[in-house]
C-alpha cells in the first residue's frame, strides 16, 4: 500500500519556522517529482513548491520564495519543506504529494500528481 505520510506541522509564531517532512511508503518515489500544496479554511488547495526527482529544480509560488525550501532525500525517500518567517497567511494544512510519472520536470499542477498524503497542520499566529 503506498502511504505519503506528513510530519512536523504545528503551532508557531509569526517570524517562526518549521521543517515539515513527507515519508513515502510502500513504494520509492525516487524517480518522480514531488510537491507541497496547502489549503487554508474556506479556499482552494494551491501549490506551494516542487522539487524534481534528482533535486536539481525546484519551484514556489511567489508568496513563499526566500523563505521556504523544499529538499529531499531518495534514500530515505522523504522529502522536506524547510519554512522560515512565517506569517499569519501560512496558515493553513500541508500536503504531500508524488507527481504521475517518472522523470518528469515539477508541476504546479495539482491534477499531475497522483498520490497525496493527508496532511500537517500549520497555524501561526500573529
Amino acid at each position: 500500500q503506498v502511504q505519503l505520510v506528513e510530519s512536523g506541522g504545528g503551532l508557531v509564531q509569526a517570524g517562526g519556522s518549521l521543517r515539515l517532512s513527507c515519508l513515502a511508503s510502500g513504494r520509492t518515489f525516487s524517480s518522480n517529482a514531488m510537491g507541497w500544496f496547502r489549503q487554508a479554511p474556506g479556499k482552494e488547495r494551491e501549490f506551494v513548491a516542487a522539487i524534481s526527482w534528482n533535486g536539481a529544480m525546484t519551484y514556489y509560488r511567489d508568496s513563499v520564495k526566500g523563505r521556504f525550501t523544499i529538499s529531499r532525500d531518495n534514500a530515505k525517500n522523504t522529502v522536506y519543506l524547510q519554512m522560515n518567517s512565517l506569517k499569519p497567511e501560512d496558515t493553513a494544512v500541508y500536503y504531500c504529494a508524488a507527481y504521475r510519472s517518472s522523470y518528469s520536470t515539477p508541476s504546479r499542477l495539482e491534477w499531475e500528481y497522483e498520490y497525496w498524503g493527508r496532511g500537517t497542520q500549520v497555524t501561526v499566529s500573529s
